[in-house]
């Protein structure tokens, strides 16, 4: 008999083999913890599909469209007021309506009045049924009963500067490169009450001198003798 048998004569004695031993299961956090960034990847490649999804296409750009001729914004019964630095009225602008049209940047004006102060304190009134600018305002068409008078006064040399009255259908106004009154249409220029009537005409502001075609017809007032 061995030594294994004397164990089991021992009285109460249990022999049966014990069970293997339990792993001991980590909590549960600990667990989430190891899986965690695996789990933030998902979500992130997730939300960025998703927002790519959702986010929608940027335009395409479109082909630079011409400007077009139609006024962009009106002004209705308007008087507009130009002062100089030291607060002197300078020019103002007056009409029924304004239009600006984008395409060339003109300014059109229905019943337009005008009145510009000179440096020499002479004042020149322009009216007409339709006054139209140009963008830098050096360029004035009058159209429809148009007038333009420039009362009397004296030059920055101190002599004297005749009234002068304007008046026709179709009046041009440049003020560069020189200061001239044209027009080719009829026209009438009136002097001092001398009246000269012509076909057309090419009037110089800077030299005073006017140029007349086609068929004049002259009016003179007579002068006191000296």
């Amino acid at each position: 008999m061995n030594a294994e048998d004397d164990f089991d004569l021992i009285p109460g004695l249990d022999r049966t083999p014990a069970p293997p031993a339990r792993r001991r299961r980590a909590p549960w956090w600990d667990r989430l913890s190891i899986y965690l960034p695996l789990i933030l990847m998902g979500v992130l490649a997730l939300g960025s599909y998703w927002l790519l999804r959702a986010t929608p296409k940027a335009p395409e750009p479109e082909p630079a469209k011409p400007a077009s001729g139609e006024p962009d914004y009106f002004m209705r019964r308007f008087s507009v007021r130009n002062f100089d630095a030291n607060g002197q009225l300078r020019a103002e602008v007056q009409g029924d309506e304004a239009r600006h049209h984008p395409d060339d940047d003109r300014v059109e004006i229905d019943r337009a009045r005008v009145r510009n102060f000179g440096d020499n304190g002479s004042t020149t009134v322009a009216t007409a049924q339709r006054l139209t600018t140009n963008a830098d305002n050096t360029r004035f068409v009058l159209e429809g009963n148009a007038v333009v008078i420039r009362e009397g006064g004296r030059d920055a040399q101190g002599q004297p500067l005749p009234r002068l009255e304007f008046r026709g259908e179709y009046l041009l106004i440049e003020t560069e490169p020189q200061e001239r009154v044209s027009s080719d249409q009829p026209v009438e220029l009136i002097r001092d009450g001398d009246r000269l009537n012509a076909q057309n005409m090419v009037y110089n502001g800077e030299t005073g001198q006017a140029d007349f075609k086609g068929r004049v017809r002259v009016q003179l007032l007579p002068r006191p003798a000296p």
